[in-house]
């Protein structure tokens, strides 16, 4: 699910940035995937070797067009275990003759797991795999140096700002992958974000800290619809199956009801989170 941020633009449809990607759109646009999922392709200039990140869903022939546009294949990486990043990762590697890596070993073929802080050279093109739990534990991002860029997965959207889930996403590492994350802008290391889901984001620093005064303001709603409810904060406050949807009305009010179902999922997150406060 995403919320409403700052204006950010909207009708994206991929294409080249910096000197080392390219954004080939999945046609799996959705009110959870924003215009569809962003499959980065990169490749040092002058080189033939490409690393895939986020290969994709099984949707409308996207394997197959990755099959044929794509040539030298060396890697296929992975940012998280959702579906709509990794379902075809093993088939793309399967069919270019390459390993698949990601945090989680279930999703690794013919390769270790990604490390925190590894640095990846492909054909002159150098990655860091910096890991950033939170949307879901096996979140990683990837680190471009050459375009100072930060591939975020879906820890950071295009726009609106992304789900956290209960109980795989969880806010205390959220909040610190996002710290790190603006640690690396605040040291020069990233200017650009470049998320799997929705437009490249130029001003990194301002979207980052966009993304940690909107999870606070909802914490802080969360707490004063508790107070409104008469729930007090309690080390069994998670444990009520009913009280996420009750948080969700009021919380959640002005937001679609078709989206309270994804909006549960945050506040099981949230609560989790004052609950151990």
């Amino acid at each position: 699910m995403t919320q409403g941020a700052g204006g950010w633009s909207a009708g994206w449809s991929g294409g080249a940035f910096g000197a080392r990607g390219r954004c080939l759109l999945a046609p799996n646009p959705g009110m959870m995937t924003l215009d569809g999922t962003n499959t980065w392709v990169l490749q040092e200039p002058g080189a033939s070797g490409l690393v895939v990140v986020d290969p994709g869903p099984v949707e409308d022939g996207h394997l197959e067009r990755l099959t044929a546009e794509l040539g030298d294949v060396r890697l296929v990486l992975v940012t998280h275990h959702h579906f709509d990043h990794a379902e075809v990762a093993a088939e793309l590697g399967r069919r270019k003759g390459c390993p698949v890596r990601a945090l989680d070993p279930s999703l690794c073929v013919d390769a270790a797991p990604l490390v925190d802080g590894e640095e990846i050279v492909v054909d002159g093109l150098a990655l860091r795999v910096v890991t950033t739990p939170g949307h879901t534990a096996d979140s990683v991002s990837l680190v471009l140096p050459g375009d100072g860029a930060l591939l975020t997965g879906d820890m950071v959207l295009g726009r609106g700002t992304t789900v956290v889930a209960h109980p795989d996403g969880q806010l205390a590492p959220y909040f610190s992958s996002i710290e790190r994350m603006r640690s690396l802008v605040v040291a020069g290391e990233v200017r650009t974000l470049w998320p799997a889901h929705g437009p490249v984001l130029d001003d990194a620093l301002g979207v980052l800290d966009f993304y940690l005064a909107h999870r606070r303001e909802r914490l802080a709603q969360v707490e004063r619809a508790l107070a409104e409810l008469s729930v007090p904060l309690s080390p069994e406050l998670a444990e009520d199956p009913a009280l996420p949807r009750r948080v969700v009305e009021v919380v959640y009010a002005d937001v679609d009801p078709s989206l309270w179902d994804a909006a549960e999922l945050s506040v099981r997150a949230q609560l989790a989170y004052l609950a151990r406060r």
